[in-house]
């Protein structure tokens, strides 16, 4: 009898570590802004503006009274933004992955949960994913006179490769 509890639980332990690991493999392996991101993923950003695939979820419509529209933006590996500016700039917010951040003419910043970045009214720039792991923000992006977003060329990939 007492064999028997002890190869039942011998059982009961190889199966539940079989079980810890087979769930630990599935999170592994799941989508990027899936694993601890609060936020939905949104709709698909448009292709004429995005390396790649992002995602787009507003938080907070801009509206007649309210105009610091929020939203998050979910980046798979690799994906990025062109370059483009802000009339009244921006705030990032980072919210997992590991994100990268460049302004113009200066080196690129890597983003990692809870950094911040603010960037200065009508600074080119662009921010994404890097090559292996995707990255979710939240963007502040206040409405202006100059306009909410002007978008320019493509980051090239040797500009996305000169990380250092």
């Amino acid at each position: 009898m007492k064999r028997s509890k002890g190869l039942i639980r011998l059982q009961l332990a190889f199966l539940l570590t079989l079980t810890h690991i087979f769930v630990t493999a599935q999170v592994k392996n799941a989508d990027p802004g899936s694993r601890t991101s609060i936020f939905p993923k949104g709709q698909l950003a448009s292709a004429s503006n995005f390396t790649g695939k992002a995602w787009v979820h507003p938080l907070i419509p801009a509206d007649s009274v309210f105009n610091i529209p929020v939203s998050s933006v979910t980046f798979e590996p690799g994906a990025r933004t062109y370059w483009h500016s802000h009339g009244g700039g921006q705030g990032i917010i980072a919210i997992d992955g590991i994100g990268y951040y460049q302004e113009k003419g200066k080196p690129v910043q890597i983003l990692r949960k809870g950094d911040a970045v603010k960037c200065p009214p009508n600074t080119p720039h662009w921010h994404g994913a890097s090559p292996e792991t995707g990255f979710v923000q939240m963007a502040i992006t206040p409405n202006h006179a100059n306009g909410r977003v002007k978008w320019l060329q493509q980051v090239t990939a040797s500009e996305y490769a000169n990380i250092k």
